[in-house]
């Protein structure tokens, strides 16, 4: 198979969740930035920002709304903002209207963006030897985040990245077969999941997550059961009154 240094580091990517108290030098965090810049963005609108929290409450408020006390403790934390602000703020300058800028078509596109953005760091940083891990944990509660950060209207969080020299060197987690992921030409339904993912569950049952290397991970078929089946928190339910609230997906 032919391979290269890119997609063999894409191959071995793992999520780190430990840190060495060793800094990333400035340079590097610049370049960073630029390589998320550098990312795929619809139409050329680049609808996104980045907020480096380096202040110590900030980072500790924001482990808090995670419940991850890894958040404040890796060394560069970032914050992935869906950002429509920016180019509202274009176009009042030159006297046009901004309602188009809450269609939902909108914030996929600047979501797309943030997405695309943030891949392309991640990428960039394992490449130069440093651990990563994304952090879906901050819309616990997204009200309070935007609080914290004083994000303004047409913009949200998407996500946080933590950022550090890693401390840890997790298995590599297994992912579905192929077979349930790509499709050609149309869709084809997985019929009786079960049985086709019944070798992937025994995978990824034999998996160690090193959050807690004395227990083996359930099944996948398992863990999607009960994600679906779980109780979602007051923040959760409410987000779309979230985003709304921000300007954005009115229609």
């Amino acid at each position: 198979m032919s391979m290269n240094e890119t997609i063999k580091l894409q191959l071995n990517h793992r999520s780190i969740r430990s840190f060495t108290d060793q800094q990333i030098p400035q340079e590097q965090v610049d370049l960073l930035i630029s390589a998320a810049q550098h990312a795929s963005t619809s139409n050329f609108f680049q609808q996104y920002s980045i907020i480096g929290v380096t202040d110590p409450e900030k980072k500790q408020a924001l482990a808090k709304i995670g419940n991850q006390h890894y958040i404040a403790e890796a060394d560069r934390l970032f914050v992935f903002v869906v950002d429509m602000n920016r180019n509202a703020k274009i176009a009042e300058a030159k006297e046009q209207p901004t309602d188009i800028l809450g269609s939902t078509d909108f914030f996929f596109r600047a979501f797309s963006d943030t997405v695309i953005a943030a891949q392309n760091l991640v990428i960039a940083a394992e490449s130069l030897g440093l651990g990563a891990v994304y952090l879906g944990s901050i819309l616990n509660d997204p009200q309070a985040v935007i609080d914290l950060l004083k994000l303004p209207k047409y913009t949200f969080p998407a996500f946080g990245i933590a950022i550090g020299y890693p401390n840890q060197s997790p298995q590599l987690k297994p992912r579905l077969p192929k077979e349930a992921v790509y499709h050609e030409n149309e869709y084809q339904p997985i019929e009786q999941p079960s049985e086709k993912l019944k070798a992937y569950d025994h995978d990824v049952n034999q998996y160690y997550d090193l959050r807690d290397a004395n227990r083996r991970v359930d099944t996948f078929t398992n863990q999607i059961a009960k994600a679906v089946s779980a109780e979602q928190s007051e923040n959760k339910r409410k987000m779309l009154d979230t985003l709304k609230a921000q300007g954005l997906i009115q229609y």
